[in-house]
């Protein structure tokens, strides 16, 4: 059995995923990790590094980018395969997270759902056929959300760009901008309300229909059970630097 360890288990997504470990046959929840111990839990939580006696197999991470990082340390220094569910890096950061995956499997994706893997697909399929329409790609998230746009949408940006031949630019904010739309231009909106989990919309807009296709997710047990999963495969890989589509194929 794959002892786990949630760094992030304080949070949200943290909860989730220790919930869902509960239930879980091939893993059980070790210990957790967070800048402060709130919670009465079943498992010791730490707050400290040099803290940690149990010696995890595997770490899952939701958290920030900046307590990724530390983790990722700790993951290095004792050879422990890593999932990372946070979202929001810069680009250094993301530079350090690959010259990690060196020395480490690490496990990265900016959604854990299988379905948005599935729309990923189609979105770069369908990109080619309609790439005389305007692209646009709307997210909505709860307001404790931090990073935006969402790690999903420029998942999905990406993915369509890279159809494309790379030749598109985004386009964040139209507010400060006086001149028509260029077509080589996908627009990306966030909106932040409330305690919606996740929906994505990408919109291609022709002169006379639109084509729409969109993902909703209803809960974070979607995202959690991606990331137990994904916990699972790392395990038994070489260093390197895995995603979703290492999975799903």
């Amino acid at each position: 059995m794959l002892e786990v360890l949630v760094n992030g288990c304080n949070g949200k997504m943290g909860q989730t995923v220790c919930n869902l470990l509960d239930n879980n046959s091939s893993l059980i929840l070790k210990c957790g990790f967070d800048r402060c111990n709130t919670g009465n839990y079943a498992f010791p939580v730490y707050t400290n590094f040099n803290e940690i006696k149990e010696k995890p197999n595997v770490i899952i991470d939701f958290s920030v980018p900046i307590a990724t990082l530390k983790i990722l340390e700790y993951a290095k220094n004792n050879n422990v395969p890593i999932v990372i569910a946070t979202t929001g890096f810069s680009e250094e950061q993301e530079k350090i997270i690959k010259d990690y995956s060196k020395s480490i499997p690490i496990f990265k994706s900016s959604n854990m759902s299988f379905d948005i893997q599935i729309m990923k697909k189609i979105v770069s399929e369908l990109a080619p056929l309609l790439k005389n329409t305007d692209i646009e790609i709307t997210e909505v998230h709860h307001n404790r959300k931090i990073d935006s746009p969402s790690g999903t949408a420029l998942l999905l940006a990406d993915s369509i760009n890279n159809a494309l031949g790379n030749t598109y630019t985004y386009e964040y904010d139209r507010h400060s901008k006086h001149e028509k739309r260029s077509k080589n231009e996908i627009g990306i909106s966030s909106i932040r309300g409330g305690n919606i989990v996740g929906e994505h919309t990408v919109q291609f807009f022709g002169e006379f229909e639109t084509f729409e296709i969109k993902h909703t997710s209803y809960s974070r047990d979607v995202f959690a059970e991606g990331a137990i999963k994904a916990a699972e495969f790392i395990c038994t890989k070489s260093p390197g630097l895995y995603s979703m589509e290492d999975l799903t194929n």
